[in-house]
């Protein structure tokens, strides 16, 4: 079994994807209601100036809208009940981290928010799984920095995870992380702050195909990215900033969720034969976080 954590090209010779075990695609998503969603702070470059601004009736309809779209394309959503004082537990990639052992085991690993506010939120969740029968794990390090799926991503269809790290992760963790979920997992460093989370500016849209924008890594890691992936999409640089074209959120290698106006992104998409379905989501980019932030695929 593959544990092993890759930080550079030269450590991938010998490496290819389609060696890695199968692994299932998530058959539902969890999402959280926006009742209490709001911006009271800045966390992350996006949220500056923009305390107080949500259109929470707006919010609504925009959260019902990416629900929606998941029930229209075949995937069942379960909910979490929001909590009042917890305005970000809307976006639910970040709290935990989800996936499968080798023995199809159900795993969730609950994250270490670097926001104190945010680390109020990981008890409802770990409570949440563990109703539902997952088997809850904690990091051995308890001062160490883990995001969950903001951060850490599975690779389509592959018992392979891409690690992110630079900003609210620390790369210390991944090892503890390959050896939970009994995989490989692959280091990308994230060099420019407004993208602070690998799922703001990394997609992975099938087992060959990723969009990604490339100002936001290091060279190595960009090197890792064109070593595994055969398709490489470029998001513009407006798309990726103001639209965060690449917090879509793909189901099956099939359809891609992503955020209306990101015209280019959506053109690259659809020429390698993944359904573009564009959806609004501005009052929750107001937060830094569109439509891969405001749901976890669950298995």
């Amino acid at each position: 079994m593959n544990t092993q954590v890759y930080s550079n090209a030269n450590e991938l010779r010998g490496f290819s994807v389609k060696n890695c075990a199968s692994m299932p695609q998530p058959g539902s998503v969890l999402m959280c209601p926006p009742d209490y969603y709001d911006v009271v702070d800045v966390k992350n470059p996006f949220m500056v100036g923009k305390a107080g601004t949500v259109d929470k009736a707006l919010a609504r309809v925009q959260w019902d809208g990416v629900k929606d779209a998941y029930t229209s394309k075949g995937k069942s959503v379960k909910l979490i009940d929001p909590v009042e004082g917890l305005e970000d537990m809307v976006f639910c990639a970040n709290q935990t981290m989800v996936g499968l052992t080798t023995r199809m085991e159900r795993v969730c690993l609950l994250g270490r928010m670097r926001h104190p506010s945010r680390r109020k939120e990981v008890p409802y969740f770990e409570k949440w799984f563990k109703q539902e029968g997952y088997r809850i794990e904690r990091l051995k390090d308890e001062t160490a920095m883990f995001e969950g799926m903001g951060d850490c991503l599975w690779h389509p269809g592959k018992r392979l995870l891409w690690g992110g790290y630079g900003f609210r992760t620390d790369p210390e963790v991944y090892k503890e992380v390959a050896n939970l979920f009994e995989a490989p997992v692959i280091l990308l460093r994230l060099v420019n702050e407004r993208f602070y989370h690998l799922d703001t500016c990394f997609c992975p849209l099938s087992q060959e195909s990723v969009l990604i924008y490339p100002s936001a890594f290091d060279p190595e890691s960009l090197g890792l990215i064109l070593k595994i992936f055969p398709i490489v999409l470029v998001a513009e640089e407006l798309e990726a900033t103001k639209l965060l074209a690449c917090n879509a959120a793909v189901i099956d290698s099939k359809i891609a969720l992503i955020q209306k106006g990101n015209e280019i992104a959506t053109r690259h998409i659809s020429a390698i034969g993944i359904e573009p379905v564009p959806l609004e989501t501005g009052e929750f980019m107001k937060s830094g976080g569109s439509v891969f932030c405001m749901r976890m695929p669950i298995y």
